[in-house]
């Protein structure tokens, strides 16, 4: 009967053979389930191995960064009904049935802060309004130790100050990274001791840069800042702000208050390192100006009818400074420095910073739509007390 069939229907047993052989090539590939006695190691998987990337940047600079507390003599107000003058006499104060104003004239403040040490020297980066005023400094590591400080230079125009360590070290160093490369959108960390909560760490991301520091609103200052939402918060002060490789980008100086608000603002910190250097150096820092306020022109050319987007438009002229020596006005535009195209009112600014003081500048200015050059020596920013 079989071997009728195998003669009758060959094509048919030729058809189901082919099959067979196609299933039994399948089932080399197939992959059988793990037995039920092996066990699973929690360490088979990445993502129990790896550490997270904040805590392998803390372990990159963390270690530099400390705390700061300061004790200032601050001075009460009062009000009284009575001329001060006269309230000295005890005699009068014990008929008035009044306190001892002698003993309430004065308070002690006290103040923390945060910092990090960019020095093997032992040398502290800060905000200067930590440690403004300031009597008594104690500096405290982030291994236990507490070491008294003096503060060797302050500088309130960037509100940036300098803390030597009065011991011996080593010190542990911070990383330092460069404020030029950082892009909006990248990871910010914020370390520092708000509130008095010692390594307290935050995580957002870079929001904006160059942000103007007339922008909230302060006129006494000379600041572009990174703005960034991860949390700072009072005793953040002077803390550093690090990138995802635990570099600092910046150092933490303001915050914008108001209920979800989230705005913090840092220093970058190639602008902070800067007059770190001059501060511990000179004890002070070296700000070069001509004399000009500025701002965007959003103007028309009146030829060309078209709206004039670049340059940066004087909006205010120093009486007796370089740029009023040499004939600037309001209204004038400055189109370019050195022969290099200023596309904002940041470009004069970085370009003075750069050429420093006592060197001669090479300035093209637009008014009344024509052209001219001048030359301008930019002077210290100390020199001029009513600026």
């Amino acid at each position: 009967m079989f071997f009728f069939k195998i003669k009758r229907y060959p094509k048919k047993l030729t058809y189901f053979i082919s099959l067979f052989i196609i299933a039994l090539s399948f089932t080399k590939d197939i992959s059988y389930p793990i037995p039920l006695t092996r066990k699973v190691k929690q360490t088979d998987s990445p993502i129990f191995a790896k550490k997270s990337f904040v805590s392998e940047a803390l372990e990159r600079s963390g270690a530099a960064v400390v705390t700061i507390d300061t004790q200032r003599k601050v001075r009460n107000k009062q009000r009284y009904l009575i001329p001060p003058s006269l309230l000295i006499d005890p005699y009068l104060q014990k008929f008035l049935d009044l306190p001892n104003i002698n003993s309430s004239q004065w308070r002690i403040e006290r103040v923390q802060g945060s910092g990090v040490i960019f020095s093997s020297a032992g040398l502290v980066l800060t905000n200067a309004h930590v440690v403004e005023k300031t009597d008594k400094l104690v500096v405290g590591l982030s291994d236990g130790r507490r070491v008294s400080g003096r503060v060797v230079g302050e500088d309130s125009l960037t509100d940036l100050a300098v803390i030597r360590l009065d011991s011996v070290g080593p010190w542990p160093k911070a990383t330092l990274g460069n404020s030029d490369e950082i892009k909006v959108g990248d990871w910010a960390i914020a370390v520092g001791n708000p509130y008095g909560l010692e390594k307290t760490v935050t995580l957002g991301i870079i929001s904006n840069l160059n942000r103007n520091v007339s922008q909230l609103g302060i006129a006494n200052k000379r600041l572009n800042l990174i703005q960034t939402d991860a949390a700072i918060n009072p005793g953040n002060s002077g803390g550093p702000l690090l990138n995802a490789d635990g570099e600092v980008i910046g150092i933490n100086t303001l915050i914008h208050s108001g209920p979800g608000a989230g705005i913090g603002f840092a220093i970058p910190i190639n602008q902070a390192i800067n007059i770190a250097n001059q501060l511990a150096l000179n004890g002070k820092a070296i700000h070069a100006i001509i004399g000009v306020s500025l701002s965007y022109p959003n103007l028309y050319e009146k030829k060309l009818n078209k709206k004039i987007l670049k340059g940066a438009l004087i909006n205010y002229v120093l009486p007796n400074s370089p740029a009023a020596i040499k004939g600037l006005k309001s209204e004038d535009i400055i189109i370019a420095i050195d022969e290099k195209e200023i596309k904002s009112p940041r470009d004069v600014v970085i370009a003075i910073n750069n050429n420093g003081i006592d060197n001669e500048m090479e300035f093209t200015i637009l008014r009344n739509n024509k052209k001219f050059k001048t030359f301008i020596m930019p002077k210290d920013i100390s020199e001029f007390e009513q600026y």
